[in-house]
C-alpha cells in the first residue's frame, strides 16, 4: 500500500518539471506544487489533486481495509 501512489508521484514530478515555474523561474518542485498560478497547467493540477486523494486514502481506515485504489 505504501507504493500505491508512487506512479502518480512520478507523473506529477514529470509534469511539474515541464512547467514554466520550474524551467523559467528556477523554483523547487515543492514551491511550484503549492501554486495555483497560471504557470502550472491544468493537467498538473489534476495530477496534484489525484495524488492528494491517493495519499489521503492511505490513512483512511475504510480504505486501509479495502486497499487503496492504485494507480
Amino acid at each position: 500500500m505504501s507504493k500505491s501512489c508512487k506512479g502518480l508521484a512520478m507523473e506529477l514530478v514529470k509534469c511539474l518539471s515541464e512547467t514554466d515555474c520550474v524551467k523559467v523561474e528556477k523554483r523547487s518542485f515543492k514551491e511550484c506544487c503549492g501554486e495555483k498560478s497560471p504557470l502550472i497547467s491544468s493537467e498538473c493540477v489534476g495530477l496534484r489533486e489525484t495524488y492528494f486523494n491517493c495519499k489521503r486514502g492511505q490513512v483512511d481506515m475504510r480504505a486501509r481495509i479495502r486497499g487503496n485504489k492504485g494507480y
